[in-house]
């Protein structure tokens, strides 16, 4: 998520998080493909799971996840903070492998929040309605002790015969404090396009698409999701996304080396490859735009992304749906939430779906 300084111009930036990162009708996988049903990579999880609880009790170590090796074989990935003074002791003190499973040390800055402008197609403009998806939006009250916040609305879902705009729980109702605003997000509150952040922090010049259903995703679940009604006519009903166009009602299971695109505020149309499996990462979440921290959430099970120079995602881009790296119909993989600049995070899309009962808007 993105922050603006509310007063005059909007001028200067700020992070929102110190991390941004019915199962549906699946397809089944290819048996080759290095997905989290391939024996190989039941063996590290099985490894991992012995681990990760220890070694995530140092704070220099930031998650783990199941990878690949120099020789593409399934490893256990160590991401471990590269500002730490003693990173590379760290390092050096966990084994080269555990029960025949190679174990890969990565450095990397603590997942968080980045700026970058987005090229190409603009995904922060105003769209006349019906709009497409993987564009700048948020909750219309965003904004809290001088800074206002805006988002990715990601994709269409169908909830009890009716579609919802997809993103995620800090983008579009993390506000439960009244604090900075002197609100909070409830039910029925309006869900814009193009989010505060592009509009000058004025909801009024934007439009309402949805209105918002809060489902409260955090802190006790594991995903971070939340949906917003829509507005009839104002978004295209077949869900298409920004330079992505339709999508299958169907999805797919991540699998290791998986070619995978996505649409979003900041980066807009951008390309890249699933580098982890069954991720364990720590995220820290605030009450508000601009407020303390409010919890610390451990997920599992996550997806991890390469995302080298902050090519694929970046500060904005919350909530974008990634979809599987074909020229039509592509199924949805996972709901992108957090990142640093050499990896992204996104959950499961059968986990979101599972939350929310509810599939895909796409076609079959």
């Amino acid at each position: 998520m993105f922050k603006m300084f509310l007063p005059h111009l909007c001028k200067g930036l700020a992070v929102f998080a110190s991390l941004f990162v019915a199962f549906g009708s699946q397809a089944a996988t290819p048996p080759d493909l290095l997905d989290n049903n391939h024996a190989a990579v039941r063996a590290v999880i099985a490894v991992q799971h012995e681990v990760t609880a220890e070694w995530m009790r140092r704070p220099e170590v930031l998650g783990t996840a199941v990878g690949l090796d120099a020789a593409g074989a399934p490893a256990l990935v160590v991401y471990l903070d590269r500002d730490a003074h003693n990173a590379g002791e760290v390092a050096r003190s966990l084994p080269a492998s555990l029960r025949s499973v190679g174990v890969r040390v990565e450095l990397t800055e603590k997942f968080r929040a980045m700026a970058k402008p987005s090229r190409g197609v603009s995904h922060k403009a105003k769209q006349n309605p019906p709009i497409q998806l993987g564009t700048s939006g948020g909750w219309a009250k965003d904004l809290a002790n001088g800074y206002c916040c805006g988002g990715t609305l990601g994709s269409l879902v169908l909830i009890g015969g009716q579609q919802h705009i997809l993103s995620n729980y800090h983008v579009l109702e993390a506000d439960i404090v009244a604090g900075g605003n002197g609100v909070v997000a409830t039910t029925g509150d309006s869900v814009i396009q193009p989010g505060l952040i592009d509009i000058n922090c004025t909801a009024s010049n934007g439009q309402s698409v949805a209105t918002l259903v809060k489902r409260s995703s955090l802190p006790n679940s594991n995903v971070d999701c939340a949906v917003a009604k829509v507005v009839p006519g104002m978004v295209a009903s077949d869900g298409s996304i920004l330079e992505i166009g339709p999508i299958s009602s169907q999805t797919v299971g991540a699998a290791l080396s998986q070619p995978v695109k996505k649409s979003g505020r900041t980066t807009g149309f951008t390309r890249s490859s699933v580098s982890g499996l069954n991720a364990t990462v720590n995220i820290t979440y605030e009450n508000e735009c601009a407020g303390g921290t409010a919890f610390t959430k451990t997920f599992t099970g996550q997806i991890v992304i390469n995302n080298r120079g902050n090519r694929f995602l970046d500060s904005g881009d919350s909530g974008s749906l990634m979809v599987e790296d074909v020229a039509t119909k592509p199924r949805a993989v996972g709901l992108l939430f957090a990142g640093s600049s050499s990896s992204a995070i996104a959950n499961p899309i059968g986990q979101v779906l599972n939350f929310l009962g509810g599939t895909m808007v796409g076609t079959p």
